[in-house]
């Protein structure tokens, strides 16, 4: 482990007046060797806080821990690189219970081919029959309201090449509300939402109604904050427990304002927390909200 954080409890005191405290507080470092006056300094920057006029640090312990995104601390670099970061499509294989796998086939085999072309030449083409919900997938505004832009009408710039952000869940966290969220700059970027819960994928505890979900709160403030694209290593950005009677908050107000969903991500823990770029770009199909992509992520050092 070559990233470093700092585990503290902090007594602030405002110039006009109040105060903050904190416990067992957790900061990315730049390094493993900081002091006290650096570590105020960077939780000051990281909080955005004004107008402090002190900063008590106690009971802190430098870790080693991948970081989780915060200001001041840019990612090590690394060399540009590409991160896959979707589900390999197989025969047969469970995406959502309930609905059909897919099925692969030949339509024209190579011993087939051999009839049709000069000697020596021979060539395959597959089939593949399968619902348009299958591995990882895009959503877009047709997929949940009659009439919005499908496919074919989604911009490309909403798809491709965004500047993206990963907002890491702590561990037992189900519900990815507003305040979660409300620490992070995504004008414009394309916000994925790693959970973990992707290690599940192809098991049936993937379907757990305990699997982490975008809140309806949480959602409306990424419309409100400008996010561009939204994705998830989760079965889906809503709650699917019986609890949630088969509302769908979050796909309703995020595809009403025009922001796509990506969900079955996978391996976004390979991701730095930002300073990368997003693509999933289905086929321009009209008529259908939602096909799979190859989402993956550029990372530049």
């Amino acid at each position: 482990m070559d990233q470093w954080r700092a585990r503290f409890d902090a007594e602030v005191t405002f110039a006009n007046g109040g105060g903050l405290r904190t416990e067992g507080f957790r900061l990315d470092l730049p390094g493993p060797e900081i002091d006290d006056a650096q570590l105020a300094a960077l939780f000051v920057r990281h909080l955005g806080l004004l107008m402090v006029a002190g900063v008590e640090i106690s009971n802190k312990k430098i870790i080693a821990e991948a970081h989780k995104g915060g200001r001041g601390v840019p990612a090590a670099p690394t060399g540009r690189r590409l991160v896959e970061l979707s589900h390999v499509l197989r025969d047969g294989m469970v995406t959502l219970p309930g609905f059909p796998p897919p099925r692969i086939s030949d339509w024209l085999t190579w011993e087939a081919s051999r009839e049709r072309y000069a000697a020596g030449v021979e060539f395959h083409i597959a089939r593949i029959d399968m619902i348009a919900n299958t591995g990882t997938y895009l959503d877009t505004p047709a997929h949940r309201w009659p009439g919005a832009a499908d496919l074919a009408a989604t911009p490309i710039e909403r798809l491709a090449d965004l500047p993206g952000i990963v907002v890491r869940m702590p561990a037992g966290v189900r519900a990815i509300d507003r305040l979660l969220l409300a620490p992070y700059e995504v004008a414009g970027r394309a916000v994925l939402l790693q959970t973990g819960w992707d290690v599940h994928f192809g098991t049936p505890e993937y379907a757990s109604p305990e699997h982490p979900y975008l809140t309806d709160d949480g959602a409306r403030w990424l419309v409100e904050a400008g996010a561009a694209l939204v994705g998830i290593d989760s079965i889906n950005i809503d709650d699917m427990s019986p609890a949630a009677q088969g509302r769908r908050p979050a796909h309703s107000a995020l595809l009403a304002a025009g922001i796509p969903i990506v969900e079955h991500l996978r391996g976004l823990d390979a991701l730095p927390p930002e300073g990368f770029r997003f693509t999933a770009a289905p086929p321009m199909v009209e008529g259908m909200g939602t096909f799979p992509v190859r989402a993956f992520a550029v990372v530049d050092g």
